[in-house]
């Protein structure tokens, strides 16, 4: 049964055809249903009315024969009464048989007892209900039964009675009873015949169908295959067209559009391969003289105590520039790793709420600068993992100064949380906060939410985005909420063991003290 499900939720021909299928066993169902009730009414009102005038006529004809024998002797009103039901019935009680049977009404107190039935019919078999409907009618009654023969079969029948007064004997009930076995065996051969043919019909329509969904779904089938060599990085696979239908003209598109593909892939690639070139080549060939200019600098600065002031404050200038430009390169080499998927993680043990609060402490005096303070709690004093000690505190740094620079003299909340499997670190700032457009872009390279903001700490614009790298380095994620004038909300969620992916969210994205 779970296989079935996964076959049908996962194949379009399945669907189609049991959906197809199951509209049509309801729709012949009911057109059957509705068909076999009409023959079957007009089957039993033709028998009905046949049965009734035929019992007419039979009674009709017993009731003259008993008005000619009045006044005749017991023995022969018996003789008319035998002739009468040797006449209306047939000799054997097969199924085809047609009973007559006399009965003796209630309140006939004559002496003369006439109470007959044909071919040991039980008289029981008569309902009472039609007795008495009989007894208080003068025209005949009728009524569906089941004919009882003593020490017999019962089959179901049809009784037609009516009063009829036999000479010297008062009044008595005579019923002709029909039997209803040819009827309903006529019937059940119009259901067996309804039935296969509707599932004659079932079975012809699953196979069209199936028929008609294998030409549709085959391409179909055929461009989702592709589709997934694509995502598999293999751009050579086409669709076969074979024809100059609907689905030709959708495979002609599907592979132009493929075509199309593999060259705006294969130049984004070529140009991704140049860009990463450029930027390994030009950090590289930047250290040496940076170097340079590093040991310069150091030699002017450290004699700047007699330099002119105006030298001197350009001396220190110098050293801080010349710091932002080795940050950037170091960023810009990193970036350039990443891109060619050749970072590599360096996993050791350490304590995690020591790092924060270690990074914490080195960022508290530019906290104080901005007049807001960082405030850690965290679930235990320690909590030990195995990741990059350098690659996680290269997120901490970087997601507790974006915290500093936006946090509008307000104090930041930094939460620590961890579980058997994995650990979680939220920094909530309550600043200017994020609007939709910019937490779409907040990882984003040397991206920035409001330019004109001046940077306090000579940033490079590229922390965000490396942080992230670094979080899925160790198959962790690093996300981002905010709202305007409502804050921001970073989470950084890590397995315990490097490399084991995490199994759950610790910390919600959306802080608990928000509230729209």
């Amino acid at each position: 049964m779970g296989r079935l499900f996964f076959v049908f939720r996962k194949s379009l021909a399945p669907k189609v055809i049991i959906s197809t299928l199951v509209l049509c066993i309801g729709v012949i169902s009911v057109a059957g249903s509705a068909l076999n009730s009409q023959l079957s009414a007009g089957i039993k009102k033709v028998n009905l009315q046949s049965s009734i005038v035929e019992a007419r006529s039979t009674i009709f004809s017993a009731k003259y024969r008993l008005a000619l024998a009045q006044g005749e002797k017991d023995a022969a009103v018996r003789k008319v009464i035998d002739d009468v039901i040797a006449s209306a019935t047939s000799l054997t009680t097969n199924e085809n048989a047609r009973e007559v049977v006399f009965l003796k009404s209630p309140g006939n107190s004559r002496k003369l007892n006439y109470e007959i039935t044909s071919n040991l019919v039980d008289p029981k078999s008569i309902p009472e209900f039609l007795s008495k409907k009989v007894r208080k009618s003068g025209d005949i009654a009728i009524s569906y039964m089941t004919i009882k023969y003593v020490k017999g079969p019962r089959i179901a029948g049809l009784a037609v009675g009516q009063k009829v007064q036999i000479p010297n004997a008062g009044q008595y009930e005579m019923y002709i009873l029909y039997s209803l076995v040819n009827q309903n065996t006529t019937l059940s051969l119009i259901e067996s015949y309804l039935f296969l043919t509707g599932l004659f019909l079932i079975i012809l329509i699953g196979l069209i169908t199936w028929l008609v969904v294998r030409q549709v779904v085959r391409p179909v089938r055929e461009a989702a295959s592709i589709a997934t060599q694509f995502t598999a990085g293999n751009f050579s696979e086409r669709m076969n067209v074979r024809s100059e239908d609907e689905i030709s003209t959708l495979g002609n598109a599907f592979n132009e559009m493929a075509e199309s593909l593999e060259k705006q892939i294969a130049r984004l690639e070529n140009l991704s391969r140049v860009q990463q070139r450029f930027v390994s080549d030009v950090s590289h060939e930047l250290r040496t003289p940076l170097t340079t200019l590093r040991m310069a600098s150091e030699v002017i600065n450290s004699a700047h105590d007699g330099f002119d002031p105006i030298v001197a404050r350009s001396a220190e200038l110098m050293v801080a520039q010349l710091d932002r430009f080795e940050r950037l390169l170091e960023d810009l080499l990193e970036i350039s790793r990443f891109d060619a998927e050749v970072a590599v993680l360096e996993a050791v043990d350490f304590d995690l709420v020591a790092l924060a609060n270690r990074c914490a402490e080195d960022l508290a005096l530019v906290a104080k600068e901005r007049s807001t303070e960082l405030r850690i709690y965290s679930i235990a004093e320690t909590i030990t993992i195995k990741a990059d000690i350098r690659r996680v505190e290269r997120i901490l740094r970087n997601i507790f100064s974006n915290a500093i620079e936006h946090a509008e003299e307000k104090p930041i909340a930094i939460t620590i949380i961890a579980s058997d499997d994995d650990v979680a670190i939220g920094v909530r700032d309550y600043g200017i906060g994020l609007d939709e457009s910019t937490l779409s872009r907040v990882f984003d390279r040397f991206w920035r939410a409001d330019p004109s903001r001046a940077r306090t700490r000579g940033g490079t614009g590229l922390g965000l985005s490396i942080a992230l790298e670094d979080a899925r380095l160790h198959n962790g994620e690093l996300e981002a909420w905010g709202r305007p004038d409502k804050g921001a909300h970073f989470v950084l969620t890590l397995p315990r063991q490097a490399w084991a992916g995490i199994t759950a969210r610790l910390i919600k994205l959306q802080p608990d003290d928000f509230h729209e």
